[in-house]
């Protein structure tokens, strides 16, 4: 049988308001037309949605199973339209995705650029945290995705493989550990360091690292970029530590060089966590997927 929207919007309101009057009132639409509609619906069908007293109109129990399914129908309308506005931009949708400084300064922006050209409608929020202040936003659902150090302990989330990264010293060619092809970071805390600004998250990983060695990082400046601080390095204002992925763009452009770091916790796998997978709204399963996925 053919029968459209209208009709199950008609239905919804008369058991809603108990009158094919008031019904039609709401519409709104003529008495006369709601009345045709109705029961062109009842005849087509073969079934009695209502039962008609002075009282008003009440669901029979076919016509209440028939009400049900008209209710998840006009649900599922609704929801196809706001994936329409979704799609054709009409609706901003606002994601946000908490990462080290490490993943969002060096892999995160090659990966998020094909996702943000597919999904048009969707502004995203880069968060920097330290991996620990990442977990803590998954688990307590301030944010739905996060990309942290692998090898913190994580409990509560579901974890994904994203990327593997180490920590290398960057050095002036001409530096006495240049010479070197791996030291340990007790062996450079001797030199001064040119460092990000204190807030940025791996900044405060690598000063407590320093601590663990019992000794401070000589800090000599501080820079706002990975790109900053390579210039300052290759002018002798000290030596840093960095990414692999970063220091390795900068090598090809300045005077300087990169020494490996044997310490256990300059290799580090990323991870992107989620607290579950079936709590996700749509567009961030669509994000966790596409970077699941990216190269």
């Amino acid at each position: 049988m053919h029968f459209d929207l209208i009709d199950l919007r008609l239905l919804l309101a008369i058991d809603r308001l108990g009158s094919l009057s008031k019904a039609a009132t709401s519409f709104p639409i003529a008495l006369s037309a709601a009345s045709n509609r109705l029961r062109h619906f009842e005849q087509r069908s073969g079934v009695v949605i209502f039962h008609r007293s002075a009282d008003g109109m009440k669901a029979t129990p076919a016509g209440q199973l028939v009400l049900d399914r008209a209710r998840q129908i006009l649900a599922e309308t609704e929801k196809l339209k706001e994936t329409l506005n979704d799609l054709n931009g009409q609706r901003r949708i606002t994601l946000q995705l908490a990462g080290t400084t490490v993943a969002n300064s060096t892999f995160l922006p090659a990966a998020l650029g094909p996702f943000l050209a597919d999904y048009p409608e969707i502004d995203l929020q880069l968060i920097e945290r330290k991996s620990a202040d990442v977990l803590s936003a998954v688990q307590s659902g301030e944010v739905e995705v996060g990309v942290m150090d692998g090898n913190l302990p994580m409990s509560d989330v579901i974890p994904l493989p994203f990327r593997h990264d180490k920590l290398v010293l960057l050095v002036p060619s001409t530096h006495v550990l240049a010479e070197k092809a791996s030291v340990r970071m007790k062996d450079a805390l001797g030199y001064a360091f040119v460092c990000l600004p204190p807030e940025r998250a791996m900044q405060r990983f690598i000063e407590e690292m320093a601590k663990q060695n019992a000794v401070s990082l000589k800090i000599r400046v501080r820079a706002p970029s990975f790109y900053a601080i390579a210039q300052l390095v290759a002018e002798n204002a000290g030596i840093a530590m960095l990414p692999e992925a970063a220091a390795l763009r900068h090598v090809r452009e300045l005077p300087v060089q990169i020494v490996a770091l044997d310490d256990a916790w300059a290799t580090r796998e990323l991870r992107i966590c989620i607290r579950n997978w079936d709590d996700l709204s749509p567009h961030a399963r669509q994000l966790v997927d596409h970077l699941s996925r990216a190269p």
